[in-house]
């Protein structure tokens, strides 16, 4: 056997064991992979769809000799690598490897069943769980329970996308988040904890996969989540900053500060709960004055009902016994506490508030909530993530405008610095011979009243002519209701599936396994879904997803790229609306037999000075303005897609 394994033959034969087939791009992939793990140099590699960048990177990672980190943003994915890929490389590299390297994962806490809250209860359990009807609460956390306690027997780890089916309600009750955990040192049940060995294992792996979220509280926030690593690979790389932002936002209500107060009333002997009430309606009545949206400047009164309710969590936190004073530790002691602490974290964030971080208010049917985030996570990865370790980038849609600076000045990369290269290794698909791009100049500007009938006639007649077959992407679950209330009107025989109508995994089966039908939806839909084949031959979007304008954080971005010197309604909000439309586009062509149109309803893309920039993000499709062309395109793939039936 080779001493040194040749990346080529690894991926080769890793290829052959997912019935797949060599691809120069993906070659091309894995060989620069490889040379970045080894040189230390940064590396952004673009793989369009159907390229196999998970192989592309995960043959090097194997190879590397060193442990890799793997995060990703989606559960799909990782449960992709975990379930398909590495066992099928790995099943291959047996062929060129003495030794196969370990793998592992890694999730948060609450992921993992808790032996602790399995066999003693809930804190909050509301009586016995015994005999109760099937199908109720009860019996699923008690089918949960029965499955936990076969994993442990059997020594397999209890996580929750290996469950019996449960809702997130029951899934509650047998598991714990970080705050509530007792800590391995005070759990009577810590040498069995799921938890704690899936760490075990990772401890002992070389390549670990995680999330984006776990990656940042690991790397930024410096709380040791993963073992140590040489180097990380992050797939869906369009989304780590917003990811990390999101780990790093915190969120105070009303609701949250009583919570914390009444789980705090029975562990404390003094009035220190009451006064945590008391600061949790003062915080009530200061909200019920506060406009809702960004707060650049906190009023008086503000600042002061947070110092309140800052100074009421610490003086409770300080009058709980300590373990030792009550005996053993106690669950519902160590949740209260937890929830009392990240009271008084969250209250000092806001009322200390800086210029490098945004507070906001939002107003969801009276419930009125703060958050606070960072305004821009680029210097945090630059020094926590790419300062200490060697950072892979890949995705289908790194580049935007026809370049990768954008992107790479997100994360904290300097454009034109030598500390990181690029990639295009392109797509296997044809585009221009697959795909077709109209977009619709006719149709007046896009007004802030959502769709008109001037859309809705174009949706229509754009649906009529692909015979269904159609993914409708809006920038509003407004407009995606209207369209799909007005097509249904105008065109009776085809079925048009909306978002909200059913659950979302449940609505794309419906559109895969439905010929000629439609589905229309909002964000969720733009990333993320598959539908390769003839039930999606036009891909609508009817307006440039731009940010909302009163969008605390975007619009906070935009300013302060501003104040810097910079343009930032092309560094924020252009090119968050490129990246949207590359995702968005890319849901077309799915496999190398996929045949469609992208019908763009928003001729700013060919009117505007912008427009460019948004057009040489997607993808190199045939492009039209000329609605004839597209709608005989559309007709003649029905006619084909029936002749194929």
């Amino acid at each position: 056997m080779p001493s040194e394994p040749d990346v080529r033959a690894v991926l080769h034969a890793a290829v052959e064991a997912v019935g797949g087939e060599d691809r120069p791009g993906q070659i091309q992939m894995a060989e620069a992979v490889q040379h970045a793990l080894e040189s230390g140099q940064h590396l952004l590699v673009q793989a369009g769809t159907g390229t196999g960048k998970s192989l592309g990177y995960l043959v090097p990672s194997l190879l590397h000799g060193k442990r890799v980190v793997v995060a990703t943003a989606t559960l799909n994915l990782q449960h992709q690598l975990v379930e398909r890929d590495i066992p099928a490389l790995k099943d291959a590299a047996k062929a060129t490897l003495d030794v196969v390297p370990h793998h592992a994962v890694v999730k948060g806490r609450g992921n993992y069943a808790c032996l602790h809250r399995v066999r003693e209860g809930a804190p909050d359990d509301q009586g016995t769980l015994v005999d109760v009807p099937e199908g109720s609460l009860g019996a699923e956390v008690l089918e949960l329970r029965e499955w936990a306690e076969e994993q442990s027997v059997s020594r397999q780890i209890a996580d929750r996308d290996s469950a019996p089916s449960h809702t997130e309600r029951a899934w509650r009750q047998v598991s714990v988040n970080h705050r509530e955990c007792l800590g391995a040192s005070r759990c009577a049940h810590a040498k069995e904890c799921f938890a704690e060995l899936a760490r075990e294992d990772a401890q002992t792996a070389q390549v670990v996969v995680t999330n984006h979220a776990l990656l940042a509280i690991d790397a930024i926030d410096g709380v040791p989540m993963l073992p140590e690593y040489d180097a990380v690979i992050v797939d869906e790389a369009h989304e780590l900053a917003a990811r990390v932002t999101q780990a790093s936002t915190d969120e105070l209500d009303p609701v949250v500060v009583e919570r914390a107060a009444r789980r705090a009333r029975g562990q404390v002997d003094g009035r220190e709960a009451d006064d945590l009430t008391d600061a949790s309606d003062a915080l009530a009545d200061v909200l019920a004055r506060t406009e809702e949206g960004r707060i650049d400047d906190p009023p008086q009164p503000l600042r002061e009902v947070l110092a309140f309710v800052r100074d009421t969590a610490r003086a409770c936190l300080s009058a709980f016994p300590k373990d030792k004073e009550k005996g053993e530790p106690d669950a519902a002691r160590q949740q209260a506490r937890g929830m009392v602490d990240d009271v008084r974290k969250i209250a000092e964030r806001m009322a200390a508030k800086g210029e490098t971080e945004v507070l906001w208010m939002s107003d969801n049917r009276g419930n009125k909530q703060l958050h606070i985030a960072p305004i821009d996570v680029s210097a945090s990865l630059r020094d926590k993530l790419f300062g200490g370790k060697t950072v892979v980038l890949t995705s289908a849609t790194l580049q935007l405008g026809g370049g990768f600076d954008p992107v790479a000045r997100s994360l904290g990369l300097e454009p034109g610095a030598d500390t990181w290269s690029s990639l295009d290794v392109g797509s296997p698909f044809d585009y221009r011979k697959q795909g077709m791009l109209y977009v619709a100049k006719g149709l007046p500007l896009p007004g802030r009243d959502g769709l008109e009938e001037a859309q809705l006639a174009e949706i229509t007649s754009l649906v009529e002519a692909a015979g269904g077959r159609t993914l409708g992407l809006f920038s509003s679950r407004r407009a995606a209701e209207k369209a799909a209330e007005e097509v249904r009107e105008r065109l009776p025989d085809i079925d048009i599936w909306c978002q909200g109508d059913a659950q979302l995994p449940e609505l794309a089966r419906r559109f895969a396994e439905t010929p000629s039908t439609c589905l229309f939806g909002t964000l969720s839909l733009w990333q993320g879904v598959d539908l390769p084949g003839d039930t999606c031959q036009l891909v609508i979007i009817d307006r440039i997803p731009f940010p909302r304008p009163d969008d605390p954080l975007m619009s906070a971005r935009q300013r302060l790229v501003e104040k810097r010197g910079g343009n930032g309604f092309m560094s924020v909000a252009a090119s968050h609306a490129a990246l949207l439309l590359a995702q968005g586009t890319g849901r077309l062509i799915r496999r190398a037999t996929d045949k469609g149109v992208v019908a763009i309803l928003d001729p700013r893309i060919v009117t505007a000075r912008y427009g460019s920039f948004l057009a040489a993000s997607l993808p190199d499709m045939w492009r039209t303005t000329d609605r004839e062309i597209a709608l005989a395109a559309l007709r003649r793939l029905d006619e084909a897609a029936r002749a194929d039936a």
